[in-house]
């Protein structure tokens, strides 16, 4: 074929798949229309089910840019890393700036959760992130090989996965910014398929799984960072198959009902922070790491912010030698404690009572194994990073309790402590202005990122 041909043809294939359709979307955030852009990748990512990856991209906001690329730089470049991308112009609108935002950011997963986005069908609902402008994703970064004996599901799943996660960042940032981490509340992990007889990837990297995250809990927290000076990641649950099965070898089955066991997953969250801390310096990050945590992502994340070393876990998974510290952390409801869930019977943790001695042994003759497998265990000095926990009352009654013997231990240790409660119903996070506004707050205090200016909503 003719090279000039060739070469007509290929550009007119790019200019097809880059086609951009125009429309307007009511903002919640500002109470008015906002025009929006959306441009098709040349080659497009798409999940197990064959829809698209796609970035909302928030532009002309009403605050500090930290990444000093322009634009329409940074969207091509998401284009490139095959990124369906859909530009929301609010041409510095006021009201578009944190916690306010957030409002839209909750409309906008809600809407792709349900199928139904800016005309779009075929969002994916585990590939699609809502991005602030300046700012990047590192998708699928590997922080740790799993161990397919620990929880033994599928029998098919033998050869370990690598654990992953993605990473929002300012691109050419203009200061440095710190950084939060979660341990997702979606769990993954690989499909047996009996009629292929292969594993599949149909649950595979799902930690950004819309409806058990960021829509299924209206959570917002994340998303919203940047606006507040803050970059974020979000990281493959340490449990590595369905959140309801597990079993050690020859074990009964779905031993490990709802809940995760160490040294496995303590090891896999402290390798999450030293990978996470490692690329730091290529991120433009401030070695600042925070955690926020909510349900099986609480119970996880909270194996992060104690002071104790212990080999086991240390020397575990990638980047070895390099600080594992967080220097904070929000939790939400989740199990801090193992040796705490007979205090009271009929409290909501009736699952733990029984499983829990199936796989560890009685409590009264293994006290010091099942300590070790909840984060109170790895508390031992006023070195633990300080933490914010947040609850609402009439969510299931051992949380409150874990909380509680919790926050008594790491205050008893001189650890600063601070409390969020009943800012909504149930289990949930926070969603509203003021419960926000005391999250992002706390981080601030301890991660201590770069000042964001915004203009004062009249």
């Amino acid at each position: 074929m003719n090279k000039h041909l060739l070469m007509f043809l290929t550009l007119l294939s790019f200019s097809l798949n880059c086609f951009a359709s125009v429309g307007r979307w009511v903002s919640k955030a500002t109470g008015t229309e906002i025009s929006y852009k959306s441009t098709e990748a040349p080659v497009p990512v798409k999940d197990f089910s064959g829809n698209y990856a796609t970035v909302i991209y928030l532009e002309n906001l009403s605050f500090t840019k930290i990444g000093r690329n322009s634009n329409s730089r940074d969207v091509r470049w998401l284009l490139s890393q095959g990124y369906r991308v859909i530009e929301f112009n609010y041409k510095k609108d006021p009201a578009a700036v944190s916690p306010l935002i957030n409002n839209d950011i909750i409309a906008i997963n809600d809407s792709i959760a349900s199928g139904s986005f800016c005309g779009y069908k075929d969002c994916s609902t585990s590939k699609s992130y809502v991005l602030f402008e300046g700012y990047r994703i590192l998708r699928n970064v590997p922080y740790f090989k799993d161990d397919p004996s620990v929880y033994n599901t599928p029998a098919e799943y033998t050869e370990g996965d690598n654990l992953h996660m993605d990473i929002i960042y300012p691109a050419n940032a203009s200061k440095k910014v710190p950084i939060i981490l979660s341990f997702s509340y979606s769990n993954s992990y690989p499909t047996y398929d009996p009629v292929k007889k292969v594993l599949t990837d149909a649950t595979r990297d799902q930690r950004a799984n819309l409806g058990y995250s960021f829509a299924g809990f209206n959570d917002t927290f994340l998303e919203g960072a940047p606006a507040n000076g803050i970059a974020w990641a979000i990281a493959d649950h340490p449990k590595y198959c369905q959140w309801g099965k597990g079993k050690p070898l020859n074990g009964p089955n779905d031993a490990y009902k709802s809940f995760q066991t160490n040294p496995d997953a303590a090891q896999k969250v402290k390798s999450a922070i030293r990978t996470l801390r490692a690329m730091g310096g290529k991120l433009h990050l401030s070695g600042r790491i925070g955690i926020y945590g909510f349900s099986r992502g609480a119970t996880a994340g909270s194996l992060a912010i104690g002071d104790k070393k212990v080999p086991d876990i240390e020397n575990a998974g990638f980047n070895k030698g390099i600080s594992d510290d967080v220097q904070a952390a929000a939790l939400g409801s989740g199990v801090f404690d193992y040796t705490q869930i007979y205090n009271v019977k009929g409290d909501g943790d009736g699952n733990l009572e029984t499983r829990c001695p199936w796989v560890w042994g009685p409590l009264d003759k293994n006290y010091e194994l099942w300590q070790s497998m909840g984060a109170a265990g790895l508390v031992q000095s006023s070195a633990t990073a300080p933490v914010l926990f947040f609850y609402n009352t009439d969510d299931e009654a051992y949380y409150q309790d874990q909380i509680a013997h919790f926050k008594s231990k790491l205050e008893s240790l001189k650890v600063p402590v601070s409390t969020l409660v009943n800012y909504g119903k149930g289990h949930a996070v926070p969603q509203t202005a003021d419960p926000l506004n005391q999250l992002y707050a706390f981080f601030k205090q301890y991660l201590k990122p770069p000042i964001v200016e915004k203009k004062k909503v009249k």
